[in-house]
């Protein structure tokens, strides 16, 4: 039997307090809701406070959270959610 298996997982904390984690496993087959095949969890805020999330949580699909705000996302590869992560973590930074 094949198992989800983690593919990427990362934990930085910032000099400033923030924290950027993420978690992306590959699924045993894809699902309705999880059409490529993954699953993912990628976080950016401060201890108690999501800034910005990216997930495919089941029930809700592909989203992006940014602070009080939640939205669709439009998954279109591994590649590009990591840059879209990316990027939002430096306009928010003021990094970018």
């Amino acid at each position: 039997m094949t198992r989800t298996r983690l593919l990427l997982s990362w934990k930085e904390v910032w000099p400033e307090g923030f924290i950027s984690e993420g978690k992306i496993w590959l699924l045993p087959e894809p699902t309705p809701e999880r059409r490529r095949g993954l699953k993912y969890s990628l976080f950016f805020g401060r201890p108690g406070e999501r800034i910005i999330g990216y997930d495919n949580e089941t029930g809700k699909g592909d989203h992006r959270h940014y602070r009080d705000r939640e939205e669709p996302y439009l998954f279109v590869s591994l590649h590009r959610l990591m840059a879209d992560f990316d990027a939002d973590v430096k306009r928010e930074t003021g990094n970018g």
